[in-house]
């Protein structure tokens, strides 16, 4: 069975490239370019992961990974922070907001799907 996926990045270019990195490895993509998008597309269709980007244009990345992981989903749900803001504490910021790992920017197109999947194997 193909995992979902859920991309929510508000930067078309970063979009496009996850998204085609993940179609081209076999995953189901749904994309929200905001907050509130993700979270609407998150509960009704319960993906595998979700990638979250921290700068947002209507909240943060971190107050949707609460929001989400503390707020029934399924509790195999993945979840990553991919950003570039990139500062000292973000990744333990990510984790205690509830993500399951963290991804900088810019991403690896050669190693961006095998970080995601040993993140998604270690909580599966």
């Amino acid at each position: 069975m193909k995992l979902s996926i859920l991309i929510i990045e508000d930067n078309e270019q970063n979009m496009y490239m996850l998204s085609y990195l993940l179609e081209k490895s076999n995953y189901n993509v749904l994309k929200a370019y905001n907050g509130s998008d993700g979270l609407k597309l998150a509960h009704e269709h319960k993906p595998d992961i979700i990638l979250i980007d921290i700068q947002l244009p209507d909240m943060d990345g971190y107050e949707i990974c609460n929001k989400l992981a503390f707020n029934g989903l399924p509790k195999n749900t993945v979840y990553i922070t991919v950003t570039s803001y990139a500062m000292g504490g973000d990744k333990e910021k990510s984790i205690e907001a509830g993500a399951d790992g963290y991804i900088e920017k810019p991403i690896d197109p050669d190693t961006f799907v095998k970080q995601m999947k040993t993140i998604y194997n270690l909580k599966n």
